[in-house]
């Protein structure tokens, strides 16, 4: 079988489409959730810890005015700029917790999906079972 043909036998393989899917789905969850963190929580965190901007929380390595953004101090030289990093572990955190849900919940549904059906058993061993159990019986 020539290479072509053996990476489109693995490329239509059901597990191979079913991650293309995940991955596609996963990118557009995981900027929802960055918005969320960015936008609704982060803001709620930075007014509560007396800033606005909680990304744009550091401290200056290269004598830097603190009271530059983030972006304008990163350009004057190095900065340690803990607040974005707190944003991007926050949401870690939450999609983290999000996928570990969703992971329980399909764990949950596995087990209580009823057993297969066995199945049918060939006619050949039921007529052979049949004179088995006659034999026995004489």
């Amino acid at each position: 079988m020539g290479m072509m043909q053996e990476f489109k036998a693995f490329a239509i393989k059901g597990n191979v489409v079913d991650l293309a899917v995940a991955v596609i789905i996963g990118g557009a969850f995981g900027k929802i959730v960055d918005s969320a963190v960015k936008d609704i929580i982060m803001p709620i965190v930075g007014k509560i810890f007396g800033g606005l901007d909680f990304a744009n929380y550091y401290l200056p390595l290269n004598n830097q005015d603190p009271s530059l953004t983030l972006v304008e101090a990163q350009k004057l030289g190095a900065v340690f700029a803990y607040g974005n990093f707190i944003t991007i572990l926050i949401n870690f955190l939450i999609l983290a917790f999000i996928i570990f849900q969703m992971v329980r919940l399909l764990g949950k549904l596995k087990r209580s999906e009823p057993p297969a059906e066995a199945p049918a058993t060939p006619e050949d061993i039921v007529l052979l079972r049949e004179i088995r159990d006659s034999l026995k019986t004489k």
